[in-house]
């Protein structure tokens, strides 16, 4: 195996090292997720944890890791007598971002289990990570189901795996780390809850840490063996650590003053339900035994909110994470015991601020972290909106706020796809109802048993079947096909010429937009945002799966000029081509959101409707969503509409909770229905 790079050689980033360390002491925390921009070396650190951990004895042959002192009762490889066992290093699986649900839970052999009756099951990754440490890079990026599957196992302690009546269960104790780039795509809120600490990481703007973080890194690629001989002692001294504190974490005790202030912090910033409160607990009675203390101070509480409370206090996908510190220190002075005599945590003990380095052990040579303001432990590279810019041309307007968003009217693209698992458009996926059955292509993941059974019948007088059995064969298994979800891509094309300048107008067309932003987050899209106003249309956002950079590009978005439509439908059939390209399977559904006016360049009313119709020629599903307002109405979103081959929807209509709607006739056509 390669020389990994030492734990204690990271440059900085003490929340990060701290949460990892934490859970070290107790996995009972829950994990930690690590968000932050690319090239911050956050999988490097959880890497080099695993060479931390002490090592574990397992019972010798078994594949699930049992403990010899008390081996599971239900593992598939038992039933295992106590004994002394076998002693190996702690692993570190890695959960790649492609990974199968067999891959992750195990599988079994259905061919053997109906014709031999025996249960040949192969483990997953969760029983390689058990009594180790599960990475999972780009979390975000992984399917619903399977994160379902993994945050279940952690919360359980076990995993359940169940094929046609034939069920397997093996014991998944781990520690489960996550590393995601916001800018990708969030995790869902409930998703969030399930992991126990999260840490925001930033590249350092100090010119001489970073000096130090490349003249480390250079040193570890040109020789890694001696770069890791050099930090030797520290990281055996931090192992050592880690032990100790994991034999003195039984007798750390947690007053009931201490849970006061933990349970008034939970309920002063509005957390659901009781997950923090527990995981709050747990970890300040880790970092008091990573102290060295067997009690718990408001230091420890404070800490354990910086660490367990940000990714849980988000109200809706738009709102940023981080925590409001002077609010913190007010709820804890507010049910401070005047008793306490407050212990002083020592000079290990954690320290204060957002830094919350002061439990991490000193770094041998490195430069001292700059002090971090309380302002630097917030949310540092979350989509934050810049100040709406000033006009900078003739007729243009400043960006105005948008109005409150709503939920909206389910948009769909019409068919069955075959796409990334979502919840907007019909498609054939793993998950879902049955819809029938076929001969399986790879792996048999799914059985269709009643087919399975119809298949194998007319043979068995020929396979000389004798009693009640049935002779099943390979030929004979049949996979069932389900139907579900799937997400796709939706491309916002948004009018910001003069014709939709007026300022209660923008701000009703910027809450429709936003409202739709919403729900394509609920619905795992992606989207992407294209512009037109002037004498040209803008890439104001590639297509991405981070809602939040769409919504923050909306807020900023200034309007004036003439309206270039057939610019923004052409900058779309670009993107769009494109896109196909990239990720063939996933279906796009274009939205348009315009008046239907058509003023920028020559003929543009007939140049609008020619691009409007390349959309249509592709099979483009799509959405006008019409901005026209006034006594007088000239259709004109709708005739756009007609030429893309899509529906028109007023931006009344677009409420879910609108008494008007669309339907289509027998022949395809839409029409309004009240």
């Amino acid at each position: 195996m390669s020389t990994r790079y030492p734990f204690t050689a990271v440059v900085g980033m003490d929340d990060l090292r701290l949460a990892l360390l934490l859970n070290a002491v107790s996995p009972a925390v829950g994990g930690v997720l690590v968000r932050g921009e690319k090239g911050t070396a956050k999988s490097t650190a959880v890497r080099a944890l695993a060479d931390l951990l002490p090592e574990v004895a397992v019972v010798a042959g078994c594949r699930f890791s049992c403990d010899p002192a008390a081996p599971d009762a239900q593992c598939p490889d038992g039933p295992h007598e106590s004994g002394p066992g076998t002693a190996r290093a702690a692993r570190m699986v890695e959960l790649p971002v492609g990974a199968s649900e067999d891959r992750l839970v195990g599988a079994l052999d259905i061919e053997r289990a109906l014709g031999e009756g025996v249960k040949a099951f192969e483990p997953g990754l969760l029983a390689d990570a058990h009594r180790g440490i599960l990475y999972v890079d780009e979390v975000n990026l992984l399917h619903d189901h399977l994160i379902d599957l993994l945050l279940d196992a952690a919360a359980m302690g076990s995993s359940y795996v169940e094929r046609e009546g034939v069920s397997v269960r093996h014991a998944a104790r781990f520690l489960l780390v996550g590393t995601m780039n916001p800018e990708e795509g969030e995790l869902r809120p409930q998703l969030l809850d399930r992991f126990g600490l999260t840490v925001e990481v930033a590249a350092s703007r100090e010119p001489e840490q970073r000096v130090e973080v490349v003249r480390r890194r250079l040193a570890y690629d040109d020789d890694p063996a001696a770069f890791a001989a050099r930090w030797a002692d520290e990281e055996g001294a931090l192992r050592e650590r880690i032990v100790a504190a994991r034999e003195l974490l039984p007798s750390v005790s947690l007053g009931d003053a201490v849970l006061l202030q933990i349970a008034a912090t939970c309920a002063a910033f509005e957390v659901d339900g009781m997950r923090a409160d527990i995981v709050m607990a747990r970890t300040a009675t880790a970092l008091a035994a990573w102290a060295g203390r067997t009690e718990v101070t408001s230091e420890d509480v404070r800490q354990a909110a910086l660490l367990a409370l940000p990714h849980r206090r988000r109200r809706n996908p738009f709102d940023a994470p981080g925590l409001d510190q002077d609010k913190l220190d007010e709820t804890l002075e507010q049910f401070q015991d005047e008793a306490d005599d407050d212990p002083d945590p020592g000079p290990e003990g954690p320290g204060g601020g957002g830094g919350g380095g002061g439990g991490v052990p000193p770094q041998g040579d490195s430069p001292e972290s700059p002090a971090e303001s309380p302002e630097s432990s917030e949310s540092s590279d979350a989509v934050e909106p810049p100040a709406a810019p000033a006009p900078s041309g003739p007729g243009e307007r400043a960006a105005v706020k948008a109005a409150e968003p709503f939920r909206t009217k389910m948009l769909s693209v019409p068919g069955l796809g075959e796409g990334a698992a979502g919840r907007r458009s019909r498609a054939r996926t793993d998950h879902g109802r049955t819809t029938g059955s076929r001969r399986p292509q790879g792996a048999l993941t799914k059985l269709h048993l009643t087919a399975t059974v119809q298949a194998a019948a007319p043979h068995q007088r020929a396979r000389g079947r004798s009693g009640r059995g049935l002779v099943v064969r390979r030929d004979d298994l049949r996979q069932a096909t389900r139907e579900g979800r799937e997400g796709n891509l939706v491309l916002f094309v948004v009018d910001a010429s003069g014709s939709m300048a007026a300022r209660q107008r923008m701000s009703a067309v910027k809450g429709a937009v936003l409202s739709l932003l919403l729900d394509a987050y609920q619905r795992r899209d992606k989207v992407g945002l294209i512009t037109f106003r002037g004498k040209d249309a803008e890439l104001a956002l590639p297509p991405t799966s981070s809602v939040d950079a769409a919504a923050a590009r909306l807020e900023t978005l200034p309007t004036g000029g003439r309206t270039p439509l057939a610019a923004g439908l052409l900058k779309a059939h670009d993107v769009l081509r494109v896109e196909r390209l990239r990720d063939p399977s996933r279906r796009p559904l274009l939205v348009v959101v315009t008046d239907g006016r058509a003023t920028g360049g020559p003929e543009p009313v007939a140049l609008g409707a020619r691009a409007a119709r390349l959309h249509a020629a592709e099979g483009t599903a799509s959405v006008v969503v019409d901005c026209e307002s006034g006594m007088v109405r000239l259709g004109l979103a709708e005739d756009l509409a007609r030429e893309l081959g899509g529906t028109a929807v007023t931006l009344d209509e677009l409420r879910a909770d609108s008494i008007a709607g669309l339907v289509k006739d027998a022949t395809g056509t839409s029409r309004r229905a009240a």
